[in-house]
């Protein structure tokens, strides 16, 4: 995983606190701290707390950074959990499944996988970008696993991606893809038939496969991965079980970060 340093928090309320006696001192022998409720009266509480309330008048950015402080700690958090599971499913990420759509080439060493709504348009607008760079990496297989999270029109359609990969396999899926994230229809099952007309497929025997067992268990399996692995988003990329991306980053960024994963 990639970290970003967390900024230093300067605990500039502690000699406020200090002076006014709202530390709690442990007691000796003990290595304990007071109670703090046999420490301070109600009148030296209600005290502490508006000199509290001063300083933060007076510098408003003594909150922020305890505001930044804990949003790093929550990130590092996030972080090492992301680095965890990434662990934890190494093999499901760099090893594709018999249903796994495979953008460049299937026998590369460098594997990137990326999780996208077919109808997101994050997912669209970085189509592109995943063309050029299976294009021009020779060691790069981009694997492509469709979840639908977008609401019905997302699973209809992730529905007859999948289903579109059933009938004819790879070309299929391809064709399928290029019609389904190139249009502006709204994604009804009769219009998928179309689409499926027009990529040269049997439409009728694609709308029985799209509420098939087959089907529904190919995006089962993705939204579970997805699940595991603590995405809230698409599009997500993975690369090499190493690192995740999330959002339509660009071309030099996908390219800076495969290389980044050798």
């Amino acid at each position: 995983m990639t970290f970003i340093s967390p900024r230093r928090y300067r605990p500039r309320l502690l000699p406020i606190l200090l002076a006014t006696g709202a530390v709690m001192i442990a007691r000796p022998g003990t290595g304990h701290a007071a109670d703090p409720a046999a420490t301070f009266t109600p009148a030296q509480r209600q005290e502490i707390v508006e000199i509290m309330r001063n300083a933060l008048k007076t510098d408003p950015t003594i909150l922020s950074d305890a505001i930044a402080a804990l949003r790093s700690t929550a990130n590092a958090a996030q972080q090492n959990a992301a680095r965890s599971a990434l662990e934890s499913h190494r093999a499901d990420l760099l090893t594709p499944a018999a249903s796994d759509a495979i953008l460049g080439n299937p026998q590369g060493h460098t594997t990137v996988v990326e999780f996208y709504d077919p109808r997101c348009p994050y997912c669209r607008k970085v189509l592109p970008d995943l063309d050029r760079l299976a294009r021009e990496d020779r060691d790069l297989r981009i694997v492509e696993k469709v979840i639908p999270v977008l609401g019905q029109g997302s699973l209809i359609t992730s529905q007859a991606l999948v289903a579109a990969f059933v009938q004819g396999g790879q070309a299929a899926y391809f064709r399928m893809q290029a019609a389904v994230m190139g249009d502006s229809a709204a994604p009804t099952a009769e219009r998928m038939r179309t689409l499926a007309t027009q990529s040269g497929l049997n439409a009728a025997t694609l709308a029985t496969d799209m509420n098939g067992a087959r089907v529904t268990a190919i995006l089962q399996a993705n939204m579970e991965l997805a699940r595991a692995i603590g995405l809230d988003g698409t599009p997500t990329f993975v690369f090499n079980a190493r690192q995740i991306i999330p959002g339509a980053v660009g071309y030099d960024d996908l390219k800076k970060a495969i290389a980044q994963s050798r």
